[in-house]
């Protein structure tokens, strides 16, 4: 089967990416800190948006904006999983990840409400503003 992505410079993209046999290892604290170091490093040399996210124990779900004539979020997730991996000590990453091109704002609202809501559908939380690391905290803040 062949697998096609689509790029769009200055576009919006859902992404899931998953751990290895789904070992939950955002579980501790101290991997979510090294991923979020892990995307400010490549977000200062690659810079986009992180418009929405959300780390679960084994996978994240998150809503990047890429700048004007830019589309090149493979080369970002890779730098972001090889830094995550060198400092982490262990590979950790499913090879692949999912990708969806966000359509217009409806969609974007649609995979915004996914992200925030996960916590809840996977039993982790009662209500999204309950789960600590997602982007809802910072979009409720007056």
């Amino acid at each position: 089967m062949e697998y096609r992505r689509r790029f769009v410079p200055n576009g919006s993209y859902f992404f899931t990416v998953v751990t290895q046999d789904r070992i939950p290892i955002f579980s501790d604290k101290s991997a979510v800190n090294l991923l979020r170091k892990a995307f400010r490093h490549v977000m200062n040399k690659r810079p986009f948006v992180i418009d929405a996210i959300v780390i679960m124990p084994d996978h994240l779900h998150c809503i990047w904006t890429l700048p004007e004539n830019d589309s090149d979020y493979p080369t970002r997730w890779r730098l972001i999983k090889t830094y995550f991996t060198k400092n982490y000590g262990q590979k950790i990453w499913q090879h692949r990840y999912w990708e969806h091109c966000i359509r217009d704002e409806r969609d974007f609202v649609n995979h915004v409400n996914y992200i925030h809501n996960n916590p809840v559908k996977h039993g982790f939380a009662l209500n999204a503003e309950e789960w600590e690391h997602s982007s809802i905290h910072r979009q409720n803040k007056t």
